[in-house]
């Protein structure tokens, strides 16, 4: 199958997926919550610590639940999943418009939120991805997955328009008119699996119709699945406090509120091209070649960060090694996962691949935070975040070659 047939079959299933990616549970709760901040603090005097562990429970929970997704999806298919999904994220997105005056009450809203919502993030969207490219594979995936770029680029202007002209309460099931008016319908007519005769004969095994790949069990006795853990564990740790800290690190650094607003906008630039360029590079050059210097840039600007003195163009040089990154890291799971254990049972295993991401990007901030409040500056943590992009950039070299999975059987599962 040639790229340009790939993308003539597919391309209605990957507009369905990157506006789903976009309105659902990835980028939706994390670009939005720093807004309701202030009014929850106004009416109920939390503290914002208090409030921010909320988003912890969240993506602690949403992570645990993604293998859980991840067989419903092998099990059941892609598409009911996502739809349920988003509909189940739709609703208890909406639900916090009625938020109790109790903290415990505000926690069990984001617990049952991480519960029901994980199948629509990239668990679901790229495993459709993968059944429908192959040849053109990673850039399909860099062109999903901006679907988080771009709600970044939206998300915080719409959220204070919402806020300002109708209140924190009516602005919560505003935006989740994302989820249930916008990606519902259009995954429910255009968001489908490909047909036996529509999928790429790479991800077939010898038995006709049948996907190949390797079962959640043996997956996990294999090594390269805990490289490939490992290594999105590392560069979650190291990323995901930085990309909140960002604003205070540059304060500290010297720069005024409004300079280092001005810095943080190329971060979403960044992110943007990153899943592009990854994706792209992916299709063309062996993936763990391709993440060594992506995955290692960020240690440069750690180093430049750690330092008493930046310049303004350092700093956008370090902004933007830190979104290249950022870009990048979900392309890494999504075509590793597919490429090293074929498609058989993407889903379990993609799911086990997330919880890593997922848990160190909701302790991160925290662990920033702890560093910061102990030692005064954020750069020992920094320095430690440096290690850490390195290690989890050139671990991958060790996957080796990708299995030819063109020629084998399902395995059980």
């Amino acid at each position: 199958m040639t790229v340009n047939r790939e993308f003539s079959l597919g391309w209605k299933v990957l507009l369905a997926s990157m506006v789903g990616v976009m309105c659902g549970a990835a980028p939706l709760p994390y670009n939005t919550i720093g807004f309701f901040m202030g009014p929850l603090n106004a009416e109920f005097n939390w503290s914002f610590g208090e409030m921010g562990l909320g988003v912890t429970i969240f993506g602690i929970t949403a992570s645990l639940m993604a293998p859980v997704i991840g067989w419903l999806i092998d099990r059941y298919g892609v598409r009911p999943v996502a739809l349920y999904s988003l509909i189940a994220f739709g609703l208890s997105f909406a639900a916090f418009a009625f938020t109790p005056a109790s903290l415990i009450g505000f926690y069990g809203l984001w617990l049952v939120m991480g519960l029901v919502s994980i199948g629509s993030t990239p668990v679901s969207w790229t495993r459709a991805i993968n059944l429908w490219f192959f040849k053109s594979r990673g850039l399909a995936l860099g062109l999903t997955l901006i679907g988080t770029s771009l709600a970044a680029v939206f998300l915080p202007k719409l959220t204070v328009t919402l806020i300002d002209s109708y209140g924190w309460r009516i602005a919560y099931p505003g935006l989740a008119l994302l989820p249930l008016g916008l990606a519902l319908p259009l995954a429910f007519f255009l968001f489908r699996e490909p047909k036996d005769d529509e999928k790429p004969k790479e991800i077939l095994g010898s038995q006709a119709g049948h996907l190949s790949g390797v079962a959640l069990a043996p997956a996990m006795k294999d090594m390269r699945f805990w490289i490939i853990f490992a290594s999105i564990f590392a560069v979650a740790l190291a990323y995901g406090g930085a990309h909140i800290h960002l604003p205070q690190i540059l304060g500290q650094l010297g720069f005024e509120r409004g300079d280092a607003a001005i810095i943080m906008g190329s971060l979403g630039i960044a992110i943007f091209a990153g899943r592009l360029i990854t994706g792209f590079l992916f299709d063309h050059f062996h993936a763990p070649l391709v993440a060594l210097p992506i995955l290692s840039l960020p240690a440069i600007a750690c180093w430049m960060l750690a330092g008493n003195d930046i310049s303004s163009t350092q700093a956008f040089i370090s902004v933007m090694l830190f979104g290249l990154a950022a870009g990048a890291e979900m392309d890494v799971i999504a075509y590793l996962a597919g490429r090293y254990f074929g498609m058989a049972h993407y889903g379990k295993i993609y799911g086990m691949l997330y919880m890593p991401f997922g848990i160190a990007a909701s302790i991160s901030p925290a662990l920033y935070g702890w560093v910061r409040d102990t030692y005064g500056s954020y750069d020992l943590m920094l320095q430690a975040a440096m290690v850490l992009f390195l290690f989890g950039a050139f671990i991958l070299l060790a996957l080796g070659r990708y299995p030819d999975f063109s020629k084998e059987s399902v395995t059980a599962g």
